[in-house]
């Protein structure tokens, strides 16, 4: 599986501890920036990712800003995309059986690094239960 991994000023900090832990899981990744703490406008990174998932380019995509709103709403402008902004392991897992969330966002400035490592992982390795839910997802991937 390869993942897109993204993030704003607000988010550098958690992605730049993160992306050990995804390679340490056994997945493939590229980072997309931003490279620094500096101010970005996390929408033209949002946006970059998304596109890249949504054209098939990524199987997945994680976006960090300083509380995951900005980017998740970003992301979720991309047709194709169905991102979930995650706080907690209950929502990510059920975001990928119920959902089949492709993009996960999360607040770089909410929560640690212990618990957006359990929510990586549990959104990695959770697979979409399809069978009520895909006729759902359906109706989220024909909205226009």
């Amino acid at each position: 599986m390869k993942i897109a991994i993204a993030c704003d000023h607000g988010g550098f900090a958690l992605k730049e501890q993160l992306l050990p832990f995804v390679t340490e899981l056994g997945y493939e990744y590229k980072d997309f920036g931003c490279f620094s703490a500096e101010s970005v406008d996390y929408p033209d990174i949002a946006f970059s990712v998304a596109e890249d998932v949504a054209k098939g380019e990524f199987d997945r995509g994680i976006l960090i800003c300083g509380t995951g709103i900005g980017v998740s709403i970003c992301a979720n402008k991309v047709n194709g995309i169905r991102c979930a902004l995650c706080g907690d392991i209950l929502s990510a897992e059920l975001t990928r059986k119920h959902n089949d969330s492709n993009m996960l966002a999360m607040g770089g400035r909410i929560i640690g690094i212990e618990t957006a490592k359990a929510i990586v992982r549990t959104w990695l390795t959770t697979e979409f239960e399809g069978g009520r839910h895909e006729r759902r997802v359906q109706k989220i991937n024909s909205y226009k």
